[in-house]
């Protein structure tokens, strides 16, 4: 079969918009993911009460869906509930976020829990804050833990963010199968959306495993 790169450099301009609107979703995905990973792990830390109740029960039930399934039933069953109907961008962002959102949780307590009780113990021991105490000695830490895991999210969100085409949000993976279908040229075009996608996702991989080269030889 002939490739055509001809084809790739004629549907450029479609095929880059594609890109900036996957990476505004992903951004505001990652970003309201953020906070509801915030929320979610600090009721996981107060381990009872309400707020743990409830972000328990979301962690498992986002970790046991689809995120195709989630991105359905907020677009299709949302406005049901909130009597307006939502634009496939907000849907795709709000499921999305959601997605993100628990395993974000997750790694937040993994972070948190991952640093010893005993430095803050002795913190507290000392009369030292404990704003003091999480802001210099806690959180540094956790975070320094959580990047190559942080990292893994963003990619996996990335990768995700192809569904979003199913309910008409005009990303990447959407501009390509508009224009492959006027063209039939989908070799090319595909191929092209396979690239975008690498160069996306490979320096989050590169950057992932060398945080954890780096974490390693700390741990030594």
């Amino acid at each position: 079969m002939h490739f055509d790169t001809t084809v790739i450099v004629r549907h450029l301009p479609e095929l880059l918009a594609g890109v900036k609107l996957t990476v505004l979703l992903v951004l505001v995905a990652l970003a309201a993911g953020t906070v509801l990973g915030m929320i979610a792990c600090l009721g996981k830390l107060l381990a009872r009460g309400p707020l743990c109740w409830i972000a328990s029960t979301y962690i498992t039930v986002m970790r046991g869906i689809p995120e195709m399934v989630v991105m359905f039933w907020i677009y299709y069953c949302g406005p049901l509930i909130l009597a307006t109907r939502l634009s496939s961008f907000t849907a795709a962002a709000s499921s999305m976020s959601l997605y993100a959102g628990a395993f974000l949780a997750e790694i937040f307590r993994a972070g948190i829990l991952a640093v010893p009780r005993g430095q803050a113990e002795a913190a507290h021991a000392l009369g030292i804050p404990a704003s003091f105490t999480w802001a210099e000695i806690v959180l540094p830490q956790a975070v320094r833990m959580m990047i190559p895991a942080l990292i893994g999210v963003v990619t996996l969100t990335v990768k995700v963010s192809g569904i979003a085409s199913t309910i008409g949000v005009g990303e990447l993976v959407y501009e390509a199968n508009i224009v492959s279908g006027q063209s039939y040229r989908y070799f090319e075009l595909f191929t092209a959306v396979g690239i975008f996608y690498f160069a996306l996702i490979f320096p989050l991989s590169l950057l992932a495993q060398h945080y954890e080269r780096v974490l390693a030889r700390k741990t030594r």
